[in-house]
């Protein structure tokens, strides 16, 4: 597994498993895949997949895993369930998989397989902050009614911190994987 970086234990983790079947092995791939994904998604801290299957002349099946924490994802990826599973699905592949652990921040601008050009920071930045400023205005003015309601959570650095949340969760896993393939031709050329 390869991880440019130490990530927190508890941080939330995306993983990109890239797998390529034998062009007579597709169909069994897929009967495979049917299996594994129902397990993986039974695993504790699961967050969800995505499958993105090849196209073009690609072979390449990517599938996108993310996990609550980096724990609960090494539990997945070390468990005998996926072992087993590896092995069986192993006769089946061109080569053995690769996998690649990113954080939630980390992978919001990863650059697609094919072009493989990384964003220009100056675009990462409009990106990002055309993204968190109407947040910045929606969420506080979305949760008033809860801090008016709990005198505890008006406390202005208790506020601060819910707020955060709220903004840094909605970036994560809502606005932020689908803004990026939104403008990803802009952004990656």
């Amino acid at each position: 597994m390869s991880s440019g970086i130490p990530i927190e234990l508890d941080s939330a983790v995306t993983t990109i498993i890239i797998q390529r079947p034998n062009k007579h092995q597709v169909e069994a791939y897929e009967n495979w895949l049917r299996e594994i994904v129902p397990l993986a998604q039974s695993a504790p801290g699961h967050r969800g997949v995505n499958i993105i299957r090849p196209h073009g002349t690609s072979d390449e099946y990517t599938i996108v895993l993310h996990f609550s924490s980096e724990t609960n994802l090494r539990n997945w990826l070390d468990s005998d369930t996926r072992r087993r599973l590896i092995e069986q699905v192993r006769p089946l592949l061109n080569m053995d998989e690769t996998i690649e652990v990113k954080t939630g921040l980390e992978f919001w601008f990863t650059p697609p397989k094919p072009s493989g050009k990384t964003a220009p920071s100056y675009k990462q930045f409009l990106i990002t902050v055309s993204a968190i400023y109407p947040l910045s205005m929606v969420v506080p003015w979305l949760l008033s009614p809860v801090f008016s309601a709990v005198p505890f959570l008006s406390i202005l650095s208790v506020r601060a911190l819910l707020t955060s949340a709220v903004i840094v969760g909605l970036m994560t896993f809502v606005i932020m994987p689908r803004y990026v393939r939104l403008v990803a031709k802009w952004l990656f050329r």
